[in-house]
């Protein structure tokens, strides 16, 4: 079946309509940042660059790390724009672009996010690598998505509602489990996260500026949230969106962050950016090995 022009837009060059990728373009292998200007930071540790786009706050390359294709873009801050770099990230891998149907064989992609969060349990040091096993979706994203439950964690939802006293107004909140093979690459090396992707950085987790919250207590609820060997360990903003479309399209997905606040502390670390650096060497080592 053809995809309609209205449903997925290709620009006249042949890339995909947000992103500005061409097909041909895209690696397998496909780390994700917030931040623009990270994008050439981590390029740093990339050989045989292949080009550099930029598209309002998508910024992408493509190179090499010992030898293994990969792909760096740019996504901005929130889930939605998350909802947009999956969706033309996919379509480039399994959509011909020609004749805008479905591939007949499906090209997997290896995702991974490396991003900052905020730690809110006490024995998270600031600068802990916490990679997202499980995440979960305060946003309301995947909600808008046919067969939501089926890559859900349905009895950890309802056990995270009842302990926190989940507002009814607000979005159900959705848990969805990260790539195994993505997680067992970082299980030596990171904190074993079920991190908040959180609708926005200020209410939404838990900040009061000058608006109080509709449910005051929502941190000290999340950090005694328990359910079997699980306890929630970070916030950040997009993780739960990019592990619930990547497990739909069938890609392998994962977040991993370096903590560079602790909540329940109240700590921060303003110079966070060699650590950052770190993460991103460590990151594309593990990628390269896929």
């Amino acid at each position: 079946m053809k995809i309609p022009e209205s449903e997925l837009i290709i620009n006249s060059d042949g890339s995909a309509f947000h992103i500005h990728l061409k097909p041909e373009e895209l690696a397998d292998n496909v780390i994700l940042v917030g931040d623009p200007g990270r994008v050439d930071m981590v390029a740093e540790f990339l050989e045989d660059i292949e080009f550099r786009h930029q598209s309002r706050e998508f910024v992408s390359v493509t190179g090499r790390r010992r030898g293994t294709r990969i792909t760096v873009l740019s996504t901005g801050i929130g889930t939605d724009n998350i909802d947009i770099v999956m969706t033309e990230l996919d379509a480039l891998a399994n959509v011909d672009f020609s004749t805008r149907e479905v591939r007949p064989e499906h090209r997997t992609l290896n995702v991974l996010r490396i991003g900052t969060s905020g730690a809110i349990q006490a024995d998270i040091p600031l600068g802990s690598y916490i990679f997202s096993q499980i995440s979960v979706g305060c946003d309301g994203l995947l909600n808008w998505y046919a067969d939501r439950d089926k890559i859900t964690i349905s009895e950890m939802e309802e056990a995270f509602m009842s302990h926190v006293g989940w507002d009814p107004r607000l979005p159900s909140p959705y848990f969805v489990e990260a790539s195994r093979k993505l997680a067992d690459k970082f299980a030596d090396c990171t904190v074993k996260g079920v991190t908040i992707s959180a609708s926005g950085f200020y209410g939404p987790q838990g900040r009061v500026v000058r608006i109080g919250l509709a449910m005051p207590d929502m941190i000290e609820k999340f950090e005694s949230f328990r359910f079997g060997e699980y306890r929630i360990t970070n916030f950040e903003m997009e993780s739960s969106a990019l592990a619930g479309l990547c497990k739909h399209l069938g890609h392998n997905a994962g977040t991993v962050c370096c903590a560079i606040a602790n909540r329940h502390l109240k700590s921060s670390n303003p110079d966070y950016k060699a650590q950052v650096r770190g993460l991103v060497e460590l990151a594309l080592d593990k990628m390269s090995e896929l």
